[in-house]
């Protein structure tokens, strides 16, 4: 590693590695940095080390993440592993520990491309031993071929669906899906799927997950209108309300999604202005087309910009790459009109499925805003839905002012999983629009620093 690049891309999933390889593939000298050993993120997560025997439980979706991975090794690009990355300034230095040592480099660009993060899911009991995020059971599945007995999936969305369906096919038995997604938001989604004809296909993959799992008799609960998980020491049960009648199941794990959001914690940490999107019910980067943020300098790629799925982010990590080199003049305006245009075709064409999904998985709004006041909205300092509540009634008007009311996002996470419920819950609280009440505000170092690696903080040579 050295310490100046042209270009720095951060994070090693399908919008990293795609924009790490093109952006070297035309001169520029690349770096690529990303917290785990392997390429891949979260969607390819451990790609490098799988074998075709495990096609059948992965999907040859997952599979697909493969060509990304070797375009990579081929490529001139330096990829750091381990790296924890605690810094982006606006002066384009990068803030990085790499086995228990601080460093700090500099790039003439950024790219950040972290990915997303599944929402936070605040139901009572959540925080119980026993519950997960079902992302995080897809990472044991994929990271270390674990899989948890008799879970029991709750929550929406089309990963939700196809963990249970890779659970099915690894020979695990479930015990039931407790499916959240509101009737009114199907007659919602009728207009966005016709427009979204072209993508059928991917309609039509969803509908196989499900007939999968109707096939193999799990207990498959539609309309789910409200979920308390029960437990003293750890979980064991669910209990479920549908039309109107609490019903009980009982089991050892309860694994929880609600889609995913943009992992937003460090573009928002470098200063890039984000807006509040309605239809994703999320924070998405202010950028143009080609990725631009309003930092100059840094670019911002993938779902780390709106929620795109694998393919999309591939596409908006390319878009990056011909932005960047464009501004470092590695291309002339000719060339990168020329590579861009196709791309944003593309992304033109994917955009109404894009819709269609987000707008049939629109989350309810009592899994945005919890009713029961003992539930724990930020995990790190144990704030709970009651006591965000009192806070706003003593004239608590933002999420920032409420760090001082209750410390909510003040812990090691900086709010990353408890900001959007604490944004949406005040927003509820005083009826105003999200992007009025506005975002926790994130500060360096965003991932937890020793003082002791700060003191020895060094750059290399």
């Amino acid at each position: 590693m050295k310490d100046h690049y042209d270009i720095a891309v951060i994070g090693a999933g399908p919008a990293g590695m795609s924009a790490a390889s093109l952006a070297a593939a035309h001169g520029a000298c690349v770096v690529l940095l990303d917290e785990q050993m392997g390429p891949g993120g979260q969607i390819y997560r451990d790609i490098s080390r799988q074998k075709a025997a495990d096609l059948t439980i992965l999907g040859s979706d997952y599979f697909r993440g493969k060509v990304l991975v070797d375009r990579l090794a081929a490529s001139a690009v330096e990829h750091v592993k381990g790296a924890s990355i605690w810094q982006v300034s606006a002066e384009l230095e990068i803030g990085l520990t790499v086995n228990g040592v601080a460093h700090l480099i500099t790039a003439k660009h950024i790219i950040i491309a972290t990915g997303a993060q599944e929402r936070p899911f605040p139901v009572a009991g959540w925080t119980l031993p026993g519950v997960m995020n079902a992302g995080a059971a897809q990472i044991l599945l994929k990271s270390s071929g674990i899989v948890l007995p008799d879970p029991i999936f709750v929550g929406s969305g089309p990963l939700l669906y196809l963990i249970a369906y890779q659970y099915l096919r690894a020979g695990i038995k479930i015990k039931a899906v407790l499916d959240t997604t509101p009737r009114s938001n199907f007659s919602a989604s009728l207009r966005p799927l016709v427009a979204s004809f072209r993508q059928i296909g991917q309609l039509w993959k969803g509908i196989g997950w499900l007939r999968e799992l109707r096939r193999s008799g799990t207990d498959f609960v539609r309309a789910v209108e409200d979920v308390r998980i029960i437990g003293t020491d750890a979980v064991t049960g669910v209990e479920y309300k549908k039309k109107g009648t609490w019903q009980q199941l009982g089991t050892d794990t309860v694994l929880l999604h609600q889609g995913v959001v943009p992992n937003i914690n460090l573009a928002m940490a470098a200063g890039c202005v984000h807006h509040w999107s309605e239809m994703q019910l999320c924070w998405n980067a202010a950028v143009d087309d080609l990725g631009h943020s309003s930092v100059d300098g840094i670019s911002i790629a993938g779902d780390g910009v709106s929620i795109m799925g694998a393919d999309g982010a591939e596409t908006l990590g390319q878009l990056a790459a011909i932005g960047a080199l464009q501004k470092l003049c590695k291309l002339d305006p000719h060339t990168c009109l020329r590579l861009a245009e196709p791309l944003l075709d593309i992304q033109s064409r994917r955009a109404p499925f894009r819709r269609f999904v987000d707008t049939l998985y629109r989350p309810a709004a009592q899994f945005l805003h919890p009713a029961d006041e003992t539930t724990v909205v930020c995990r790190c300092e144990e704030v709970t839905a009651g006591e965000i509540r009192e806070a706003v009634r003593l004239g608590c008007k933002g999420p920032n002012q409420l760090k001082s009311f209750t410390r909510a996002g003040m812990g090691p996470c900086q709010g990353r999983f408890c900001g959007l419920t604490v944004s949406t819950m005040i927003a509820n609280e005083l009826n105003l629009p999200v992007s009025e009440v506005g975002a926790i505000r994130v500060r360096a170092p965003v991932k937890p620093l020793e003082l002791g690696q700060l003191a020895d903080l060094c750059s290399l040579e």
